[in-house]
């Protein structure tokens, strides 16, 4: 008897255990629209979504085409995130729209469909195709290294709402 009492309760603790470690393992955060570029930032789900806030908030619509698979895209985005100035300017001041897949909308690769690439999209939804990088052969990408630039670009896209609309 003390036998089969101590075989069930070890046989119990096993399947609890293991019960806890596969409940364990599927409780993962959520996924966000942020994608690891910035949680704390307010993210729009899709271009359409972008420009319709962009408008309505007299806020530019700045959109992040990358890759998930993409190491230049992860480098860029470790950089991004980890920016203070980058998060507060694009959390405040802009509608933030990421995107892994290319849209229809043809004026955001005007020079060719790589990543990563951003752009900026003025709240006339005029797409900026004058706030580039620092790239010839690929005018919208930035590296980790260019994120002070990028920083020049953002207030750049915000001065301009105030001297041109």
């Amino acid at each position: 008897m003390l036998h089969s009492t101590l075989a069930l309760s070890l046989l119990l603790i096993a399947v609890s255990s293991n019960l806890a470690m596969a409940i364990k393992k599927e409780k993962r955060p959520p996924q966000t629209l942020s994608r690891g570029w910035g949680d704390e930032i307010t993210w729009v789900q899709t271009y359409e979504e972008g420009l319709y806030q962009a408008k309505k908030s007299n806020k530019p619509l700045m959109v992040i085409h990358h890759l998930e698979d993409c190491q230049y895209c992860q480098a860029l985005k470790k950089a991004f995130a980890e920016n203070e100035e980058v998060q507060e300017m694009a959390q405040n001041n802009f509608v933030m729209l990421n995107l892994m897949h290319e849209t229809t909308d043809k004026n955001l690769s005007p020079d060719g469909q790589y990543v990563p690439r951003i752009m900026f999209i003025d709240p006339s939804l005029t797409v900026r195709a004058d706030i580039t990088g620092r790239y010839s052969n690929r005018l919208y990408t930035y590296e980790p290294q260019d994120i002070p630039f990028l920083i020049e670009n953002m207030k750049k896209a915000l001065r301009l709402i105030q001297t041109e609309l």
